[in-house]
Order: C-alpha cells, then structure tokens, then sequence
C-alpha cells in the first residue's frame, strides 16, 4: 500500500470494474420499468418510479463519480470523461423518476390559514377566476410540470457524448465501443418512448439488456487482469483502429434553449438536471485542482456557477407563477449579469495563452470535446486546435507594461493558490447580485431572484472554493472564504428571504447581533489578508464596510446609496483580484501587481533541510514532465515500478547508462534491461518472435516478470537506438514491461527506458522514495516521489532464449513465485498445441 504522499492502492486499481457495472446494473433498473410497461401498457407510477429514481442517483450516478475521479487519477481521460458524463446522466435520469412519482401522487386537501390565503392571493395571479376559500388544494405540483419536455431536451447532449465516447473509445479497445454504442442507441429510443408508442420502450429495453450484458464481461475482463496480471478474457488492449490514423458534456446550454422556445413550460425538472451537471463541471474543476491547472479550475468553476444560478433563477420564476411586469422589473434590477460578461472576457484573457479552440470553445462545444478527448489519448495533436493566438512573451509583455520594472517578474509564493480567481469571481458574483436600490426591495420578482444569485455564488461556491483553498495548503487554509460563506448566507436570509417571510422585530434584533459578530471576525480577516497582498486587503477591508452596511439594515436604518456605493467598488476590487489571480496563475509570476503583504512572516530557512537533488510528486502531470525532460536531457532519475524502486535513463542518451553503473557501483559484466509501456510496442517493432514467444509475453505482461530475449535490429524500430551496444549483453537483452500507470505514461512520453533497481550495488532492494535520495540523491537529477513501493523485492527474470524448445529458465526469482511462472508457461504451452 501507498503510504500518504503517494498515490492509494486504488491508483493501481481498475476503476473501470466500477464504472461499468454501475452502468450495466442501472440500465437494467431501466430495462425492468420499460418492459413492464410495454407488457401490461401502464406506466410505473408514485413510489415504484421514486425507489427507483434513488437507485438511479445512488448506483448510476454516485458511483459511477467515484469511477470517474479515481480513472482520472490514473491519467485514463477517456473513462473519467464518460463515467462523470454517464454519473450526470443517471442522477439527472434517477432525479426525473422522482419527479414522475412525485407528480402521479394525489394532491393532498387541506385547511389553510387566513393569513397564508391572503399571501396567496397577493403572490398569484391565479385566484382571478376563482375564490379562496378556507379550503383549497396546495399547488405542489406546479413544478412537475413539462417533465417529459424536459427529459427529451436533457437527452440529447448525452446522445451526442455517447456518440463521440463511443467513436473515441474505438481508439482504445472493442468492448467500450460496444458498451457506448448500445448507450447512444438507448437514449435514442428512450427519448422517443417518451412520446411514442410502447414499441419505442421494448426497443430500449433490448438495448440496455446489451449494455448490462457488455458491461458485465467488461467488467470481468477488467477484474481477471487485476487478479491473474494478464489479459484473461479477450477485449481490452487491442483497439479497433489506431488513433494515429485519426472535459465532460454541458446539457444545461440544451436545455436552456429548449426552454426559452417554449417547448419547456415548466423549469421544475429541469434545474434538477442542471444542477447535477453542475455538480459533474465542479468534480472537473476540482480535478483540475488537483493537477494545478487554475486556467481550467477557474473556467469549469466559472461555468457551473453561472449555470447553476440561471437554473434557479428560472425555476424560481416558472414555480411561483408571478405578474409579468413584475418579472420584467426584476429582471431589470438585476445587476449580476454583467459580472459574468467581465468574467467572461478574463478567461478569453487567460485563453491566449492556449489555442485557438480555447477561444472559441463556447461556439463549438463539440468539437471541442471531440478533439480535446481524441489529442489527449493521442498524446499528440491528431485534431486541429489551431496555434496559440498570441505568443507567451507578447502576453507577457502586454500584460506587464503597467509595471515599474518590466524586467522584474516575482515568482509566486506558497500564499498565491489556483483557487483564488474563482473566490475573487464567486465573492464579485454576490456582491454585484447584492446591489439594488430601495424601490427594488418592495418588488417580490427581484427578491424571488436575488435569492439564488447571492446564496448561490457567495454561498454554495464559496463553500467549494474553501474546499479548494484547505487542499491548497496554504498557512490560513480556507479561513476567508469559510466566513464569507456565513456573511452571503445571512445576507441572503435576513435582505431577501427576511422581506419575503416578514420577520419579525425580535429576529431582526437577532441579525444585529450576528452582523456585530461578522464585524469583529472580519477584521482578524483583515489582519490575515496583511500576510497575502494588498488586493485581498482591500477586499476584506470594504466587506468590513459591506457588514456595517448590513447592520444598519438590521436597525431599519441603511443609506441605501452609500451600500449601492460600496457594494460597486467590492466588486470592482474582485474582477481585477480574479483576472490578476488568473493570469499569475497561468505564468507562474506575477505579471500583474496584487501589492506586497504588508506584514511579512519569518521563515527560518535553516529549519527546512536541502535535499540532494530535485523531487517530483508522482500525482502530478507537470512533476511527470519535469522528470521526463530530465531524462530527455541525459540525466539518470529514481522512478516507482510496479514492485521497487528503479534508477532510469534514456536509450537516447547512452552516457546517461554508463552513468548508471557509476552511481550504483553496478559491475559492468551485469546487463540493464529496458523498459516499455505495453506489448503492443513490442509489435509495431516487428521482432522475430515465436508465436509461443508472442503468447506467453501476453500473459505476463504488464506485471512483476521480465523476460529475456534475443537482441536484433528490431530493437532500432523500438526506439533503442544509440543505446544498443550499452543494454544488455551481446546476444540477448531483457525487456520489462511494468504494471504501474506511471511509469507506463513516462515511457510513453520519453520512449524506451535503460532501468536497474535503485540501490547501491549488493545493498537491499529502495521501497520507497526517501531511500532512494538518502542513498543516492547526491548522484541522481532528480527522484519521482510515489510513497511506499508495491511490492519490497525487484521483479522475477525468466530466461526465454529456449522457448521455442519447450524450455524456459528462472535467472531470479522475484516478486512472482517461480511456480507460478512454471504454470503461466505450461498453461500457454498447452493452448498452443
């Protein structure tokens, strides 16, 4: 097991097994309800289709997340797209069940309260043709409305994914092709069930009895290559055809427009599917978090936000049924709008930086997808994305001419975090929200829609922001925006929902003492925004006076001209904090000015011991391209395998091998071995192999087995080149084929690597990175830290030079039991024959 700086077990595991059956299992939940309802011609109705809309959410959508992190995390970007993609597709699915069974209930009748009657028929414009009574039936089911509209509307962006899933996927197997094709198929017939006949729903159904039956031997393929070390059931490994021959889906922009051409009547539905696509866009950003993209954390950040406010903002207008001229003034007063059209154009800023696909990714989100997902399995650019619309040093420089000292580029510090355009961009949202007049307050469309816009942005992503910032490890972790999750939310409770509950004086009072309480933790926010800069001082210094602006509202006692005043320059200070967070971001320095912290923390240096040579954390993409380049430029570098830690140097560079025997002492009649990613670069290389050769490599490879065969000039066609005469011996080089997803991506990127274990000659087998740079990190360019090994003894060598005679020998028996190669081998022997 990993110990906490490496990665989990789970890294090495196949999160695929997941995956697919939680797809398998939930298009068979659908299968069940489609052909009941075809055989006896009536509909699942009230709890049958919730029970079944919660096992939707539970099987098909939280655990099919879980498979989407955990296959990103193994740098496999095709089944993280597709499961998060197919997690928001049955929750969304799963949510629309509820809605069914909660729509088919029968309305309860009960008696009302003179007062809530008389609220009533001020709120609505529906008592005109009728009387209230004491008695009536409550409108609950208002929002239930349109819900097959809206489901039909939300197919459609998944039917295009599975589309592109299933077209991409052929690049990496014909199992997934099979598995996505059928999904497509489904959705098709699913969403012409909805309107159709009960044909439509057999057809569907035959169909998710396909994906169950591929997802079940998927799943067993996956399962008996992480149990035998070796592809057991035939599917995964050979693609359909070669890619060199050739971030999740957004349903909310489709549903959106199939609502405002009136097809939608009702938004109820639909801001349940938005919201849980919402979800899915924040896990994207929270992944790319995690690898230290904050272009991407910003933007996928940015874009749920605005999203998931719009869905509330609808849904608030389409469930309460108001006046149209109210809605209208609302609308107006409406100020939030225009922080997003700021925003927008700080990202096309930060965009220039990248290709031209970037910039015009919101007009062409599929083709986006399409070629981002086909590049990245590629590893190269197959799809055009277009040239970097302005190079790095013009950005640079452009972006630099308001400074003193152009020349002067400070390197960010530990306090600078990815996270902090998307707190400045969530904290400018509500503020911007927040603002309105006196007259706005007395027009209950503009209350109904501040609500989501202020609690939604300053609250709810504010809360993943904080999240963000404890990840970040910064000194003061998420302490700012903690609060400013406490001030939004109250904000929101006592300005807006306060007006429409009518509080009362005593819970006014009881704001008072809450506002007094944010006054005086606020300024402790102060005094730890001294430590980051100047801008983020600024902002907490004018939220001191958005608080006292707050307390005099609680006293019945607000200029509202001063807090309109106020409110304008917080947000101000937050679009040039984001755009400066964003683009310090992106370069690494900062190019445009935040201001120096005012009190400046003590670092004893002497406490922080130097390591030997530079570290690299494997859970990163840069770290493996630091190391990569390392390696590209002749250097030797300690990297993880699957069993211990190893010593690597480019065939590219034969120096870098004769380097390897003096930092180890390694006596030079011992051979180095190579290593490569997987079998299927053996093949491109064409070696004069035996079919029994072929076949028994097969079945242990990737895995703790490394095999000795004859040399050739197959092995220039490998990659090998200039290093041919310093690995191996004379005749025959041994070839090790690693089952651990980093290396197998580092050889990918670097080609073929020169490896022997690292540790001094005659010493005990590295188990874990630190012993690596003790023992030799004075002689290393650098170490790829990936915690404790998997296994605490190196891999098991077998002599295959005789195996077309019916012979193969142990050299050394390692973490795979010699008996065990023994039984692989007759195993094979006997399938040969």
């Amino acid at each position: 097991m990993a110990s906490s700086d490496g990665f989990p077990a789970s890294f090495y595991g196949e999160p695929g097994v997941l995956g697919m059956l939680s797809n398998g299992i939930s298009a068979f939940l659908v299968l069940l309800q489609n052909f009941h309802t075809a055989h006896t011609g009536t509909a699942p109705a009230g709890v049958e289709n919730i029970l079944a809309g919660v096992h939707l959410i539970l099987i098909g959508g939280v655990c099919q997340l879980v498979a989407g992190m955990l296959s990103f995390r193994k740098y496999d970007h095709l089944s993280g797209t597709a499961f998060i993609g197919y997690a928001a597709l049955w929750g969304s699915y799963g949510a629309t069940r509820i809605y069914f069974g909660a729509s088919t209930q029968t309305p309860t009748i009960v008696p009302l309260p003179a007062q809530i009657t008389n609220n009533l028929s001020l709120s609505t414009n529906m008592t005109s043709n009728m009387s209230l009574t004491a008695t009536m039936v409550i409108p609950v089911f208002h929002v239930c409305l349109s819900i097959k509209e809206t489901a039909i509307a939300g197919l459609v962006p998944y039917i295009l994914l599975s589309f592109l899933l299933a077209f991409c996927s052929a690049t990496v197997n014909y199992i997934m092709p099979l598995v996505f094709g059928a999904i497509t198929a489904t959705l098709v017939f699913e969403a012409v069930g909805l309107v159709a006949s009960s044909w439509a729903l057999v057809v569907s159904g035959v169909l998710e009895l396909l994906i169950l039956i591929f997802a079940i031997y998927g799943s067993a393929a996956l399962l008996g290559k992480g149990l035998t070390q070796r592809l057991v059931l035939k599917g995964f490994g050979t693609p359909l055809f070669s890619v060199l021959l050739l971030g999740t889906t957004n349903s909310a922009p489709f549903i959106f427009a199939f609502y405002s051409f009136g097809y939608i009547k009702s938004f109820g539905v639909g801001v349940a599917w938005v919201s849980i696509i919402t979800v899915a866009q924040l896990f994207s950003s929270y992944y790319a978090h995690l690898r230290q993209d904050c272009y991407h954390t910003t933007k996928f950040g940015l874009h749920a936000t605005y999203w998931l406010i719009k869905a509330w903002d609808e849904f608030v207008l389409s469930a309460l049924v108001l006046e149209d001229d109210k809605v209208a003034s609302g609308r107006e007063a409406m100020v939030g709008n225009w922080f997003f059209v700021m925003a927008g154009v700080m990202l096309c800023v930060g965009s220039l930086n990248t290709d031209v696909l970037e910039l015009i990714h919101n007009m062409l989100p599929l083709y986006c997808t399409f070629s981002r997902l086909i590049n990245t399995i590629a590893e190269k650019s197959l799809i055009p994305v277009g040239p970097q619309p302005i190079s790095s040093e013009m950005l640079k420089k452009a972006l630099m001419c308001c400074r003193a000292n152009q020349g002067d580029q400070e390197a960010l510090t530990q306090t600078d975090q990815g996270s902090d355009a998307l707190f400045y961009i969530s904290n400018g949202v509500a503020a911007l929200s927040a603002l309105h007049a006196r007259s706005s307050s007395l027009n209950p469309a503009f209350l109904h829609l501040t609500v989501p816009w202020v609690l939604i942005s300053g609250a709810i992503i504010q809360a993943y922001v904080s999240r963000l910032q404890v990840t970040g490890g910064g000194r003061f972790g998420s302490v700012i925006p903690t609060i400013y999750v406490a001030v939004w939310a109250t904000w929101t409770w006592f300005r807006f929902s306060g007006n429409l509950l009518q509080l009362s004086a005593e819970a006014a009072y009881g704001f008072t003492a809450g506002a007094i309480a944010l006054l005086v933790i606020n300024a402790f926010l102060m005094l730890i925004a001294a430590y980051r800069n100047l801008v983020l001082l600024f902002l907490t210094s004018v939220m001191e006076v958005v608080l006292v602006c707050f307390l005099l509202s609680t006293l019945q006692r607000l200029p509202y001209e001063f807090e309109i005043a106020t409110l304008a320059l917080f947000s101000i200070i937050c679009i040039y904090g984001a755009l400066a967070s964003l683009v310090n971001c992106i370069f690494s320095h900062r190019l445009l000015p935040m201001g120096p912290p005012l009190i400046k923390e003590k670092v004893r240096w002497e406490s922080v011991p130097e390591l030997p040579c530079p570290v690299a954390n494997s859970r990163l993409t840069s770290s493996l391209m630091k190391i990569a380049g390392l390696l590209e430029e002749g250097g030797v570098c300690g990297v993880p395998t699957d069993t211990v830690y190893a010593l690597a140097a480019s065939c590219k560079n034969p120096r870098a091998i004769e380097n390897i025997y003096n930092i180890k002492d390694r006596p030079a009649e011992k051979p180095i071995c190579i290593c490569i990613s997987n079998v299927e670069q053996l093949v491109e290389a064409k070696p004069p192999f035996s079919p029994l050769l072929w076949e028994f490599m097969r079945n242990v490879y990737p895995g703790g087995i490394s095999c000795i065969v004859s040399k050739g000039d197959w092995l220039f066609k490998l990659g090998v080149g200039p290093a041919y005469d310093r690995v191996g011996t004379k005749d025959s080089i041994m070839i090790r084929v690693p089952d651990h997803t980093v290396t197998g991506h580092l050889c990918d990127i670097t080609g073929p690597l020169a490896i022997t274990s690292a540790n001094p000659s005659g010493e005990p087998d590295s188990t874990h990175h630190t012993m690596v740079i003790n023992r030799l990190g004075h002689k290393l360019q650098g170490v790829l830290c990936d915690g404790d090994s998997n296994e605490v003894v190196a891999s098991t060598v077998v002599n295959c030079l005789k195996i077309d005679e019916g012979t193969i020998t142990i050299v050394r028996e390692g973490c795979v039991p010699a008996v065990k190669v023994h039984q692989i081998f007759e195993r094979v022997k006997s399938t040969m024959v």
